[in-house]
Parts: C-alpha cells; structure tokens; sequence
C-alpha cells in the first residue's frame, strides 16, 4: 500500500477515534496525518521528513487550537456566573448599617458593600451593581456615572 494513503488512513482512523472520545487531540493527529500523507502523495520526502512534517502540523494544529481557546475565552461572556445576570441591575438600599449594607434586588434581598470612594448611602437610596464578590454585590449610586 501507498505510504501517503496509510497516513490518510491512519487520519481518519483519528478522526473517528475523536467521535468516539471527544476531547479534541485526535482531532489534531487526525488532521496532522492526513496532511502528511497529502505531502507523501505529492513528494515522497523520505520517512524521517514525513514524521517531522506530521510532527510539525500536530505542534501548528495544537498551538493554533490554544490560541483560539485563549481568544475565545478572554472575550466569552461568562455563562451562569454570579455576575452574568446582576451587573448593571438597580436595586434599593434597605439596611444601611455601615457594616451591613443590604439592598433589594427583585424580590430578594443582598449583602452589599460600597467602593472605597463612595460616600455611605441611606435606607431607600437607588443603587446600581457594579460587581460581584462571592454573594455581596458591590453596589455605587444609581446616579453616578459609571466606573
């Protein structure tokens, strides 16, 4: 048998290995071994050249798979996290004990703290969350431009 046609072979048998146990690195072997065994068809450029070109498109796949992970990631909105759905939401001061600020948000209520450079704030002040910490919202006035 063709050596370029067992590289194709052995590609998609990497490929199939990828539907069978999804986590992405036979993806990239796959892909890897059936772009050398195109260059094994084109060029025979001996074995040791034929396992550094798949090496080499492995390490580009990989690399450029990371990259884009990282991109994506940096500027995915994160999905079910605290902040996701309150940041930006106006709620309503209904404690106003400096060292248990509370306030409504909906039909529940929060603890919540200022920044360092807000002045404290009064029972039924309108505030808007700015950011999460664990389950205390930090909140600034709803009147104050934003941060």
């Amino acid at each position: 048998m063709e050596p370029g046609l067992i590289w194709i072979l052995a590609g998609l048998v990497g490929l199939g290995a990828e539907l069978l146990l999804p986590g992405v690195w036979f993806l990239w072997a796959g892909i890897a071994a059936i772009g050398t065994g195109l260059v094994v068809l084109v060029h025979d450029p001996g074995f040791a050249l034929e396992v550094a070109t798949f090496l080499v498109l492995l390490a580009g796949g990989v690399l450029a798979s990371l990259r884009f992970k990282r991109r994506v990631e940096g500027t995915a909105r994160r999905v079910n996290a605290p902040e996701a759905g309150l940041v930006g939401r106006h709620a309503t001061v209904i404690q106003d004990d400096p060292n248990a600020l509370r306030v409504r948000l909906g039909d529940s209520d929060w603890p919540a703290r200022l920044p360092r450079d807000v002045a404290a704030m009064r029972t039924g002040d309108s505030v808007r969350v700015e950011g999460v910490d664990g389950t205390v919202l930090i909140v600034r006035p709803a009147d104050a431009p934003r941060a």
